[in-house]
């Protein structure tokens, strides 16, 4: 699925008191990153904050999962071999709950959740949490 028009469809940008960097990666997450852009092209996350498979951010290919009015656009990351940014997206709800935090995108062995690209690798992203200054 490509979304229409992106502008149209993204929600604000997180208030002015939200630091640039309140998402990064692990090294062992940007490898993985990098890996999945070179088998499915640019990538997106979204983090809905719902139990189970929504408690873990998804990885998706670019534009593959719709975010609208109640999705916040946290970070465009920007990890080295990756031609374009990654954006974060995650539910306004789940981002209400954390916004005193910053968040580190990593990866553990396991099973990828639901439709998330890391699925298949035996890997699967989850995130990491530590109170902002």
């Amino acid at each position: 699925m490509s979304a229409p028009d992106g502008a149209a469809r993204r929600a604000a940008p997180p208030p002015a008191t939200v630091a640039p960097a309140v998402v990064s990666v692990t090294p062992a997450a940007a490898e993985l990153i990098r890996s999945l852009r070179g088998q499915h092209g640019p990538l997106m996350f979204h983090q809905s904050g719902g139990c189970c498979d929504g408690s873990a951010p998804m990885c998706y290919p670019a534009g593959e999962f719709r975010t609208g009015s109640s999705d916040v656009l946290l970070a465009a990351l920007e990890i080295e071999g990756v031609a374009e940014p990654v954006e974060f997206w995650m539910s306004a709800a789940q981002w209400e709950l954390w916004r005193h935090t910053r968040l580190t995108v990593d990866v553990v062995p396991g099973r990828g959740s639901g439709f998330s690209l890391e699925a298949p690798e035996g890997l699967r992203f989850l995130i990491r949490s530590t109170l902002a200054p």
